[in-house]
């Protein structure tokens, strides 16, 4: 089932998320619900809080960067690859010289802008069967993983931008919130607790 994403301004967005067991009330079915929703809205990811669950869960599927004629063959085969359940997350460490990448938020239609983050991470995290795992990851995995991670501590992509960067979106992101934006997947608007 396609649930409605969450838009800028929902207070949902901005709370630091809670750990889950795996004795959450309909775990798999949420899980499922979230892949067919990041998918009708055409996403690489997707975090609980952006479906309205201050939990820690995200997934992530990179495969629609694999058409990117950019990357070399490897690369574009382990982005092809790459299909994660992250619970409980916690990255451990990011390192290397902060590199610059243009993101975009389902939360936040229509915004695109450059964001500067560190390119290695290790982060531990249980997987939908609750295992646990630790690893390192780099790149473009890398920044979507540290994307999705972001949410589930309560922080959006914009919330990175210099101050100049937030004033000339401030009027956008304004408009989100009262859901003055038209998009092609289903959303909630906090202003105005109406659906799209």
């Amino acid at each position: 089932m396609i649930l409605p994403i969450v838009a800028y301004g929902d207070p949902v967005l901005r709370k630091k998320a809670e750990d889950i067991s795996k004795d959450y009330p309909k775990l798999d079915e949420l899980i499922a619900n979230m892949h067919e929703t990041m998918y009708g809205a055409f996403g690489v990811g997707l975090a609980a809080p952006q479906i309205g669950l201050a939990i820690r869960l995200f997934l992530v599927d990179t495969s629609p960067f694999a058409e990117d004629e950019d990357f070399t063959t490897e690369e574009q085969e382990v982005l092809k690859n790459f299909k994660r359940t992250f619970i409980n997350a916690k990255i451990l460490e990011e390192t290397g010289d902060e590199w610059a990448f243009n993101e975009g938020c389902l939360s936040i239609p229509d915004v695109r802008e450059d964001v500067f983050r560190k390119p290695v991470i290790t982060i531990q995290y249980q997987d939908e069967n609750f295992v646990s795992h630790t690893e390192k990851f780099d790149g473009l995995i890398a920044r979507v993983v540290q994307h999705e991670y972001d949410h589930i501590e309560g922080i959006l992509f914009t919330d990175k931008l210099s101050a100049l960067k937030k004033r000339l979106i401030k009027a956008r992101l304004g408009n989100i919130s009262k859901g003055k934006i038209e998009v092609d997947y289903k959303m909630r608007f906090p202003d105005m607790k109406k659906k799209r």
